[in-house]
């Protein structure tokens, strides 16, 4: 097989290709105590641009997330682009699987790269990362979106039915997808509608896809989901004081809209939500320009009062 051609180690050339004619490069820093860090970096950093850092989800590396708003994005921000521990060229010897131990790695390699202030985008897993950066370095993140990004599940939510899934395992079994039905079922559950028909594609191609993408860490990925689900609870989780936006997909199967309510709830009047219709958990992908629209938005501008901070797609939400 490794010497028969495959489509997505080409795609994965191709987005390399992409962020480096953007103006990244590829950098990779060694935190010590076992973990190393890779990143897309500025080229060349600009003191009169504000920090971006834009955080991936649980799936592939965080080219493949962030692909579509790199080049606009990058007119307007010093953007810097990590793969979390276990993804990409990323990964730790140590035996710490929690979010806040990633969020520490985060900044770590932030400060490895000479950024002291940050403005934060993390989607799905992304998401959760991002929260715990915010409640650990609040001196560092100035504001921070929040992508379908579950923080506010407790554990008994999994018991109670809010999820299509009836168990964690099951859960992993599609997140992380070992076979070629288990990956139709994530391009199922994760988008409302697809551009192409999720039935008909080779199964050959879907193969090639969990080859490149989805063996790589397997197991310490199964414990990243594992950890995140594990004794979860409202009342522990901290509150960030940073203005907040919150992007959600009306039909999101993985992480339930009512987690996007419950997470707005609980930062309170910091927080502004966006709720994009006929967009699933995918929303990078599915509402790539209208989930930029608000980003950009949010992250260069003024924040709002806060008795204007409701929205979907522009209507206010109650």
């Amino acid at each position: 097989m490794s010497n028969c051609f495959s489509l997505a180690a080409t795609w994965n050339r191709f987005h390399r290709f992409t962020f480096s004619k953007a103006g990244l490069k590829s950098t990779t820093t060694d935190l010590g105590d076992g973990t190393v860090m890779h990143c897309w970096a500025p080229k060349a950093h600009k003191q009169s641009k504000p920090n971006l850092l834009l955080i991936h989800g649980i799936g592939a590396n965080a080219m493949w997330q962030w692909k579509d708003v790199i080049s606009p994005l990058i007119s307007h921000f010093n953007v810097y682009v990590p793969d979390l521990v276990f993804f990409g060229d990323s990964y730790t010897t140590r035996p710490d699987r929690t979010e806040s131990f990633q969020a520490r790695c985060v900044m770590g390699l932030m400060e490895a790269q000479g950024v002291k202030s940050m403005r934060v985008v993390g989607v799905s897993y992304g998401g959760f990362v991002a929260y715990s950066m915010a409640t650990q370095f609040k001196e560092s993140v100035e504001r921070v979106v929040l992508c379908c990004a579950g923080i506010c599940m407790e554990e008994k939510d999994m018991d109670e039915g809010m999820f299509k899934t009836k168990s964690v395992d099951e859960a992993i079994s599609i997140l992380l997808p070992q076979s070629p039905e288990k990956m139709k079922e994530l391009m199922q559950l994760t988008f409302v509608k697809p551009s192409f028909n999720v039935k008909t594609v080779p199964t050959c191609i879907l193969n090639d896809f969990i080859n490149v993408l989805c063996t790589e860490y397997y197991q310490e990925k199964k414990e990243l989901i594992h950890a995140l689900h594990k004794d979860r609870k409202l009342s522990d989780l901290p509150k960030i004081t940073q203005p907040t936006l919150i992007i959600w997909g009306e039909q999101d199967q993985v992480f339930p809209l009512e987690l996007a309510h419950r997470l707005k709830r609980h930062v309170g009047e910091n927080a502004e939500l966006v709720i994009l219709k006929n967009a699933g958990h995918a929303i990078n992908i599915e509402k790539t320009k209208e989930m930029y629209k608000h980003m950009k938005s949010f992250l260069m501008d003024a924040p709002p009062p806060p008795e204007k901070l409701n929205h979907s797609n522009g209507h206010k939400v109650d």
